[in-house]
């Protein structure tokens, strides 16, 4: 019997697609360096490369009773060699992707919880300082701002003239505005 290595790619697929074990290492033994070192070429990473190669040589096992090469074995195995490689790079460009995506969600996650966070103090500030009003400026302006009332309606509701509640509305306005000081703007919305 003729080793197997002086054999021509043809006669060795023809041997492949009938099961021969002996002929399908031959092929492996052949091609696996110089596939190996063009996939390197491109990758740059001998273990994503080993990687790369044993998937090809199981897809060939695996499909070798239904594999139609035409144009040749080793122009077959550089073109598979060169789709694995692109299949590598879109992986890693979704990876990419998907890592950039989740850094903007993280990022913008964190500064929507800090402004969140931000209101919350600021709204508990502006409420200190309201509570801290002298009973009846406080309840006029409250009347005001979170009653919506006019001031004539003010004046009815605790007997009591528009101007009064011009007044304390005016006075407790100046108030918050020193207390708060760049806060302030903000207690007006």
């Amino acid at each position: 019997m003729t080793s197997l290595n002086t054999l021509s790619d043809e006669l060795l697929i023809e041997l492949l697609k009938s099961g021969d074990k002996d002929a399908y290492i031959e092929i492996y033994d052949r091609y696996k360096g110089i596939l190996q070192q063009h996939a390197l070429r491109k990758l740059g990473d001998l273990d994503e490369v080993e990687d790369l190669i044993q998937e090809l040589f199981i897809y060939i096992w695996d499909k070798r009773s239904t594999l139609c090469i035409t144009s040749g074995l080793s122009a077959y195995l550089f073109t598979a060699v060169r789709n694995r490689v692109f299949n590598v790079y879109a992986k890693k460009k979704r990876e990419a992707n998907y890592l950039t995506s989740l850094q903007e969600f993280i990022d913008e996650g964190a500064y929507t919880t800090d402004l969140i966070l931000r209101e919350k103090e600021f709204r508990e500030l502006i409420e200190k300082e309201i509570a801290a009003l002298p009973p009846r400026m406080k309840e006029v302006f409250l009347l005001s701002r979170d009653g919506f009332l006019t001031h004539k309606q003010i004046a009815a509701q605790l007997g009591t003239s528009d101007l009064t509640v011009t007044t304390q509305i005016r006075n407790a306005l100046k108030i918050l505005r020193l207390r708060l000081g760049s806060l302030f703007p903000l207690l007006l919305f």
